[in-house]
């Protein structure tokens, strides 16, 4: 195997690590009814938000700046965001939180600013004048600075694979109200 730098490596096992986290959330997890329902709700606002990303992004191909990245340079990880703070909720655990906070913390900066420098490297011109303005991460409700020359595609839904994210979410769903009920 290649050396890796460190930001490579961290980029390569993120959602390995997630996987390996969903384990211990599983078995951290204390679900009520109604933290798993506020979880499940707070979960499909993110798989929304990531759907909506994953149906504008049309990777490497073209900088995109039409739809959730005209109000944030990183909406599937603003998403993923939002289903991780869903996971906490539904599974009424301080260490749930904690859990996902470390690791959101420790992952999701070298991961944005690896993809940042992927950005610039295709992209130079327009991604610098993209970055100056659009946010980073939480999203700006300003209208777009950028006209949408792209429309919502659910060909690229499918192309980028995003139906993992709802199977994947569609799975810890039944797993958690799984232990939930047999509690």
């Amino acid at each position: 195997m290649p050396n890796l730098s460190f930001k490579e490596a961290v980029y390569r096992w993120r959602v390995r690590t997630a996987l390996f986290c969903f384990v211990f959330v599983i078995f951290l997890a204390k679900p009520l009814p109604a933290s798993l329902l506020a979880g499940i709700i707070v979960c499909f606002i993110g798989l929304v938000v990531r759907a909506w990303a994953a149906c504008h992004l049309r990777k490497e191909k073209e900088l995109t700046v039409s739809g959730p990245y005209g109000h944030t340079r990183n909406p599937l990880y603003l998403g993923n965001f939002i289903i991780g703070i869903s996971v906490a909720v539904a599974s009424w655990s301080w260490w749930v939180l904690g859990l996902f906070i470390v690791y959101f913390l420790f992952f999701y900066p070298l991961v944005i600013k690896k993809e940042e420098e992927k950005m610039k490297a295709l992209f130079p011109q327009e991604f610098e004048e993209y970055r100056k303005k659009v946010p980073l991460f939480f999203p700006s409700f300003k209208k777009p600075p950028f006209p949408h020359k792209n429309k919502l595609s659910s060909r690229l839904y499918r192309k980028n694979r995003e139906w993992r994210a709802l199977v994947g979410a569609f799975l810890f769903w039944l797993i958690l109200a799984a232990k939930m009920l047999l509690s």
